[in-house]
């Protein structure tokens, strides 16, 4: 355990997970005051820099989601001012927010992750890439799942059944980023394997099963309202079945260089029995309904050791 300290912990900031961000840099500052650190709360604004040189903490806690906290601007500024932080570098953090180059590393390192295509906003507007749409219907079939190819916590994902519907997600997908990845739809099992740097090395945690009790897709909505979707923790898989994906996760965290602790989102195909990875979330959430507390707490891990390794992560860079 790192000796007593003075952390500042890095929340809120301007992304569209700002309440998410604070409820997760609320409960981590909570924890990090109960081991005997000092505690310095700040709301990420554009007096950032001039706050961190005024507080000279020890180490920064990265709970900031979304752009800034997660792809890697955060991690990069830390280290131009040189104060140690929590969780993974700025490459890793790049390759992790950014769906499309994710699973293209993944595709390319052998690792299964559902059939999919890119377009950019660009390409629609400059070089009639809308034409492509009927190849792209063709090439992975229905449903398909739209996303921003940058955002986190299901914002912005969409649905469609057919190609009807398509059009609709694209626009809907486009109004949060200017890349979006349409992806094969894979029904099953919702499952997420955290993974945490341990004395040993990275550990992955118990997988989370998140069943969503109203709709038959795990958005926003679900992750965040209290009762709306029921965890599994330790999901009920067969054995070889929760190795497998506790295997996968921890082949995604090394390919991308995660440091610290990551969140490795998969699928359970229903029909083939097969696990496919979809995303990772390098600066996972900490609130009341959050994944990466929940497995911990399954595998003996208290919500302060968690935060207490997190810190850690910053002092071994």
């Amino acid at each position: 355990m790192t000796a007593a300290s003075k952390v500042a912990v890095l929340k809120g900031g301007r992304s569209l997970e700002r309440n998410v961000s604070l409820r997760s840099g609320a409960h981590a500052q909570e924890a990090l005051a109960r081991l005997g650190h000092e505690v310095v709360a700040i709301d990420v604004d554009a007096q950032l820099v001039s706050r961190l040189r005024e507080a000279k903490p020890d180490a920064a806690l990265i709970a900031l989601h979304g752009p800034d906290g997660e792809d890697g601007t955060m991690q990069a500024l830390l280290e131009a001012i040189a104060i140690p932080y929590t969780g993974s570098g700025p490459a890793a953090c790049m390759c992790a927010t950014d769906k499309v180059l994710a699973k293209h590393l993944m595709r390319n390192a052998g690792i299964p992750t559902p059939a999919f295509h890119s377009l950019r906003e660009t390409s629609i507007k400059e070089l009639g890439a809308a034409g492509a749409v009927p190849d792209v219907e063709a090439a992975l079939g229905f449903p398909l799942v739209v996303k921003p190819a940058s955002q986190g916590s299901a914002l912005g994902v969409k649905f469609a059944r057919n190609d009807q519907e398509l059009p609709g997600a694209l626009v809907g997908a486009f109004s949060y980023d200017r890349k979006v990845l349409i992806e094969r739809y894979v029904k099953g099992a919702d499952l997420a394997v955290s993974v945490l740097d341990g004395p040993t090395g990275p550990l992955p945690l118990p997988v989370v099963e998140a069943v969503p009790r109203e709709e038959d897709f795990y958005d926003y909505e679900s992750r965040y309202e209290i009762g709306m979707t029921t965890f599994v923790c330790p999901a009920e898989l067969p054995d070889d079945t929760t190795a497998r994906a506790q295997e996968l996760a921890l082949d995604v965290y090394r390919l991308l260089g995660c440091r610290g602790v990551a969140r490795v989102d998969l699928m359970l195909d229903e029909q083939s029995g097969e696990l496919w990875v979809l995303e990772t979330n390098v600066i996972p959430g900490m609130t009341e309904t959050s994944l990466l507390p929940q497995a911990a707490d399954a595998a003996g891990i208290s919500f302060d050791e968690l935060i207490s390794r997190l810190l850690d992560s910053a002092f071994t860079r």
